[in-house]
């Protein structure tokens, strides 16, 4: 993969090579504006698709904090960065947070008041999500502008436990302002309809774009393991992201612990910050793992993993694991298929239809640790593991060819568009999109797979 300044020069050339405007292009085609409004919420989705949009032909106002601030949008044709949120330190004074987000708000409120494109994408929310719900919605359509969606979670408090009505109460006003939804998946559709009433509000199903934010360098899994501490010869299971209640890490532990029973040679990896709100159940689990951290078995890094970093966790592994209880779509399992790791998933919300059985991974029963170390032991003896230098090229393809960015482009685009009542540059449907040369579902791919 390439680094983020190698992506950008990619995405422009396609669209001005050499700086020839490119000849589908022409002067008189309108040109679609957008502010994408990203509230601190992931990184990678907003870089991945901001990069898409301006070499689709978008101008973009991108509103950012620090983490954003890169060289792909600084100083670029097509698009403008506003760094309205500045620095998001953790550890600054409680006067300072306040200060630093009411200022935001205010340069919030100012901006819209002002601002060129009528046509608004919320990414992610702010710091404080009944206001955006409500205040902040209802002041855009004052505005006359039209507002986009994308519901990465149709309802992320309800998953972590902690739904109230006021909750579901300014969800249900966010959904029903909104112009367009965007979600990931056909059951997050269902669930707008089915919780929220959302009836008349066009929705459209979009893929989650594969991570391209992540830097992916020469490194290779035995160098990976070397800087990590972690012996060749030794089975890596992975688990990698933020530690919540509903992400079920004390059903992985505790099937790990089966399975090491039998095989000494297993080992598992936990990287990522346990959440400040479940206290309690980070306490629990690092009561559980204790001995096996002290033994060498377990592999702790509790704590943000930087991008630079992220890499080592992905190389060294020889499988990523999501053993979740409650979630839609997870951006964690395209960061693994990015890396070309095989995934072993709860079957959850659309987990499942992610994977193909044996090829890019295996699937087990939610909350049920038995079932997880079958699925482990069966992983380690198959083909796919016997062949996982080579298989891991053909995972990185299949996923890039259903999820590329220039796919979540294109439909981006296309409601864009539409709303905007301009031609859309690209007209591309989902349906429309060119068949996969990495169909592992089919049979002739399938032989070839097992050959």
């Amino acid at each position: 993969m390439k680094q983020h300044s190698q992506i950008h020069e990619d995405k422009i050339s396609r669209q001005s090579p050499d700086g020839v405007p490119d000849p589908t292009m022409s002067d008189t085609t309108p040109k679609i504006a957008v502010a994408l409004l990203d509230g601190g919420g992931d990184k990678p989705y907003t870089f991945g698709l901001a990069t898409e949009l301006i070499s689709q032909g978008a101008t973009l106002d991108l509103i950012g904090n620090d983490a954003l601030d890169l060289p792909e949008f600084r100083n670029q044709r097509g698009v403008k960065f506003f760094n309205l949120r500045g620095d998001q330190r953790t550890d600054a004074s409680f006067l300072r947070k306040v200060f630093r987000v009411s200022m935001y708000y205010i340069r919030l409120i100012r901006y819209a008041a002002t601002a060129k494109p009528t046509l608004f994408h919320i990414l992610w929310n702010n710091k404080f999500e009944s206001l955006d719900r409500t205040f902040l919605m209802l002041y855009y359509r004052l505005l006359g502008k039209r507002v986009v969606l994308t519901a990465h979670n149709v309802n992320a408090a309800r998953r972590d436990s902690q739904d109230t009505f006021l909750n579901r109460l300014t969800l249900r006003i966010q959904y029903r302002l909104a112009n367009h939804i965007f979600v990931h998946t056909e059951k997050m559709k269902l669930e707008l309809a089915k919780a929220f009433g959302v009836q008349g509000t066009p929705i459209t199903v979009i893929p989650f774009g594969i991570n391209n934010a992540v830097p992916n360098t020469d490194i290779t899994p035995v160098e990976a393991r070397k800087r990590l501490g972690i012996q060749d010869d030794k089975k890596v299971i992975l688990f990698f992201g933020r530690i919540a209640p509903y992400k079920g890490i004390e059903f992985l532990i505790t099937a790990f612990q089966q399975v090491l029973a039998r095989h000494d040679d297993y080992r598992l990896v936990i990287a990522g910050r346990p959440e400040k709100y479940c206290e309690t159940y980070w306490s629990s689990i690092q009561e559980q793992i204790r001995e096996n951290v002290q033994r060498g078995r377990i592999l702790l890094r509790a704590e943000f993993i930087p991008d630079e970093e992220t890499e080592l966790y992905f190389k060294a592994a020889d499988a990523l694991v999501l053993p979740y209880k409650d979630i839609f779509q997870s951006g964690v399992l395209f960061l693994g298929y990015s890396f070309g790791l095989p995934v072993i998933a709860a079957d959850v919300g659309s987990l499942k239809d992610e994977i193909v059985e044996g090829k890019t991974g295996f699937a087990f029963q939610r909350e049920d640790p038995t079932d997880l170390a079958k699925a482990l032991e069966r992983y380690f003896a198959s083909d796919l593991f016997a062949n996982l230098a080579s298989r891991r090229q053909e995972i990185s393809e299949y996923a890039r060819e259903r999820h590329s960015w220039e796919l979540v482009g294109q439909m981006t685009m296309d409601v864009y568009a539409g709303l905007l009542r301009v031609p859309s540059p690209r007209q591309l449907s989902y349906r429309e999109a060119p068949e996969s040369s990495v169909d592992m579902k089919s049979p002739s791919r399938t032989r070839q797979c097992q050959s």
